[in-house]
């Protein structure tokens, strides 16, 4: 015997489409993007919101989907890895990635991608990390530092931290 309970009509606007379900309302945002949607970008790491591996784009922030419930995001409009940018015409990050090979297994790339391109933005919006040196004015460029402060939340196993941070500073440049 099911219990109807334990569903809950849930509409999200995953990359630009609306995708409705009804999900276990236990469901957490990563789960439904890769069980029911059919989105495999998005990695489980760790599945306790320790690796950054299943980072997304949440109206615009990053977080963890394995720490989200989708039934809680209900209207809310993600962006996966698979809608940052195509084969035929990559998202910058994507093409400066390749370009600096900041990948190895590629397995964090997903969630490396979705976390930087939530950098970007943040720091154009003049928000300030933990090692900005005065909070009050954007600093001209990022640094080396502030990238990797505000990457931290994201693991690579493989290592390839000084390329990401590389790719990472190639694209704020001509932003």
């Amino acid at each position: 015997m099911t219990d109807d309970r334990r569903f809950a009509e849930v509409s999200l606007r995953v990359n630009g489409e609306l995708r409705p379900r009804s999900l276990d309302t236990r469901t957490t945002l990563l789960d439904a993007l890769r069980e029911h949607l059919g989105l495999t970008g998005s990695k489980k790491g760790c599945d306790l919101g320790q690796c950054g591996a299943c980072t997304v784009l949440l109206d615009g922030r990053r977080v963890l989907s394995c720490l989200a419930l989708a039934v809680a995001l209900d209207g809310a409009e993600v962006t996966t890895v698979e809608g940052l940018g195509t084969a035929a015409e990559p998202h910058p990050l994507q093409a400066a990635f390749i370009e600096h090979d900041a990948f190895q297994c590629g397995y964090c790339t997903p969630g490396q991608l979705c976390s930087a391109t939530a950098l970007l933005d943040e720091f154009r919006a003049g928000d300030a990390s933990a090692v900005t040196a005065n909070v009050r004015a954007r600093p001209p460029q990022l640094s080396d530092d502030e990238i990797r402060e505000r990457m931290s939340g994201n693991i690579c196993r493989c290592g390839a931290y000084p390329n990401i941070v590389a790719a990472v500073k190639a694209v704020a440049a001509k932003a």
